[in-house]
């Protein structure tokens, strides 16, 4: 990254709502320049979907937090927030499980072979032949932009059920988006080749990437050190202050007033970083958003996330970081095991499984008990032949809102409605991160928006919005 100095406008008081990773590495690189500014968070913890939640002294991820990237700039910040020695070098494993049976992922073509069978699986490769010659008519949905690139016998086998999952509705309802940003350039032709090659620590390809970075005591250490550094910079964070209006005159928003413990602030705002969910972000606008902007806002929806945390002696656990369950028999649809994310986050002798439910806010796993999601996870795990109900030695609950930005046919184009009332309306105002721009960013990319965002408020012409959009931007290793 080019060094050089930064220019303020006058006057400086940006507001950045959101203290994720991508409020906080705004805030952070505003500290850098020796600038300060005002974060403001609804939860009583920062870190956003990357917190690490602690009960009774086991310690969970939300989702699964891989530290790879491709942009040096972010591996850099890392690695300038937590010292070298706060990050475990961990073995990436993981498998797919299907009709009882554990497959491999990344593919082992041995693995495969086996399990499926020589028929099965010369069929499987036909279909991928198949579709090289007649691609699917509709490559810009999901199911169709998957079965191109394995064949539809292998997308029926490892993508359909998972995704659905994963979603709450069919394949095909789904935008090509998601897959292209967390598949990427992998294809059935380019994971069987890698499979057959030396074993190696690949990094081209983030689906068969073999090793990782990790925090030793879960990427939530990240970002409550980042909190702690932010401060020292002279920045505040206010917690548990929930935005509630943002007052824009004139093309440019002015204020944004927000409800904490004491009751309501408000902030003047030279410039808003927002990483509150977008369509939140709008309907927060005062004078209210016009009647087809605010039908854009309402039409953007999430999909939403709870995990059921399991305690197990540690030998009932698995080599696996998670393991993918394509299985319609059990409403799970990954299994972590907490253990081999850091020894730090279990305790000596046991370890704790992570059922992850995807869930939409309101229905019947999201309203229902601990109690009962407690045993309903106990008793998948013996539907998927995992561990004994038996040997479950407690559990505990953590939901996570708005985990993932929901990528129906009709997203983009209201998005875009979003961004051109922005632009017209509130010029200042700068979402950033995975809930802000309504994509499926990774930790890093939600990262790199913010961090190019700061140095536009600094005078740089950077386009936030293609961060992890075109796919030889992101295949590709970036530097800035």
């Amino acid at each position: 990254m080019t060094e050089r100095t930064p220019t303020a406008p006058e006057p400086w008081q940006p507001v950045i709502i959101g203290a994720g990773p991508a409020g906080l590495t705004a805030a952070y690189k505003i500290g850098q320049a020796g600038l300060t500014a005002t974060v403001l968070e609804s939860d009583p913890v920062v870190g956003g979907i990357s917190r690490t939640v602690e009960r009774d002294g086991w310690r969970f991820d939300i989702g699964g937090h891989r530290f790879f990237t491709k942009v040096s700039v972010v591996s850099e910040l890392w690695h300038e927030i937590l010292d070298d020695d706060d990050f475990l070098l961990r073995p990436r494993m993981s498998r797919i499980y299907y009709q009882g049976k554990f497959y491999d992922y990344p593919l082992k073509a041995s693995n495969a072979l086996r399990n499926l069978g020589i028929w099965e699986s010369a069929r499987c490769v036909l279909s991928y032949v198949w579709v090289r010659l007649h691609p699917p008519k509709d490559l810009t949905n999901f199911e169709g932009w998957v079965a191109s690139r394995f064949g539809w016998r292998l997308y029926r086998k490892f993508f359909k059920t998972y995704t659905e999952k994963v979603w709450g509705v069919p394949a095909h309802q789904l935008q090509a988006d998601w897959a292209a940003q967390r598949i990427k350039n992998l294809s059935l032709f380019s994971a069987v080749m890698n499979s057959l090659m030396p074993k190696r620590n690949q990094k081209e390809i983030t689906s068969l990437i073999e090793e990782f970075e990790y925090p030793r005591f879960g990427p939530g250490m990240m970002w409550e050190k980042c909190h702690q550094l932010v401060t020292d910079q002279g920045s505040k964070v206010h917690l548990e202050h929930h935005v509630t209006r943002i007052e824009h005159a004139e093309g440019r928003a002015t204020s944004v007033q927000s409800t904490g413990p004491s009751g309501p602030l408000t902030f003047p705002a030279s410039a808003i970083i927002s990483s509150m969910p977008l369509p939140h972000l709008l309907k927060a606008m005062d004078p209210p958003v016009p009647a087809e902007v605010q039908q854009a806002a309402d039409s953007l929806t999430f999909r939403d996330f709870l995990t059921v945390a399991l305690i197990v002696p540690a030998e009932e656990g698995f080599e696996d970081n998670w393991i993918y369950i394509h299985s319609p028999d059990v409403e799970v649809g990954r299994v972590q095991n907490f253990g081999q994310w850091s020894p730090h986050m279990v305790k000596e002798g046991r370890t704790c499984l992570g059922l992850e439910y995807f869930v939409t806010e309101g229905d019947h796993l999201w309203e229902a008990s601990d109690e009962d999601l407690i045993a309903q996870a106990t008793n998948e795990l013996a539907v998927l032949d995992l561990v004994d109900p038996a040997l479950v030695q407690g559990g505990h609950v953590v939901r996570m809102p708005r985990a993932y930005p929901m990528y129906d046919a009709a997203y983009r184009a209201n998005v875009e409605v979003l961004r051109q009332w922005l632009t017209q309306h509130a010029s200042n105002v700068h979402p950033v991160g995975r809930n802000g721009m309504h994509r499926y960013n990774n930790q890093d990319h939600s990262m790199l928006t913010a961090m190019l965002t700061v140095e536009n408020l600094l005078g740089a012409d950077h386009d936030v919005w293609q961060v992890n959009v075109e796919e030889d931007y992101h295949e590709e290793t970036i530097s800035t």
